[in-house]
């Protein structure tokens, strides 16, 4: 039986954590300079990966429901969109979301190419720059295809997995 609310055949998946804060590292330290960092304050992280099918026309369905699902808790009680609170965003490159168990190994087939991945991230961001920065909020982002370090501060584990 498929999941009611996930897809059968997704092409790409995503995971959402409000935070009260995030920071991550986009360069590694060398001999020469210090790690680099991006931080955001109160918002949303969302991790995304692209599987195979996947193609420029799942971006804007994509950007409408991350950005407008009631995730983040108002001060009201309730919960608003991030562009209603308005929040900061800040989008990771998960490849790893794509994996499979297969023994006791995870495997990765059923990602899209490194390349066509870097080309579906990149217009992802930009999309998602556009509508947050219109709300009034910033949108910080990962070096697609590094290992990176990631701090979250939230308000509780409050994360969701929203497949497309």
């Amino acid at each position: 039986m498929a999941d009611p609310g996930g897809c059968a055949n997704p092409v790409a998946r995503t995971v959402l954590q409000q935070c009260l804060e995030a920071r991550l590292q986009v360069k590694a330290p060398d001999e020469d300079q210090e790690a680099q960092w991006v931080q955001i304050e109160r918002g949303m992280v969302v991790y995304v990966c692209f599987l195979k099918g996947a193609t420029e026309d799942i971006l804007p369905k994509m950007v409408s429901t991350l950005l407008n699902v009631r995730l983040c808790e108002s001060s009201a009680g309730g919960t608003v969109s991030l562009l209603d609170l308005p929040g900061s965003l800040l989008v990771v490159p998960q490849a790893t979301l794509g994996g499979k168990a297969k023994g006791r190994v995870m495997q990765y087939h059923n990602n899209v190419a490194k390349e066509d991945g870097l080309r579906l991230y990149t217009r992802f961001v930009e999309l998602c720059r556009q509508e947050v920065t219109a709300a009034g909020a910033g949108v910080r982002h990962g070096t697609y295809g590094n290992r990176q370090v990631l701090h979250v501060k939230t308000n509780g584990p409050c994360t969701h997995l929203v497949e497309f």
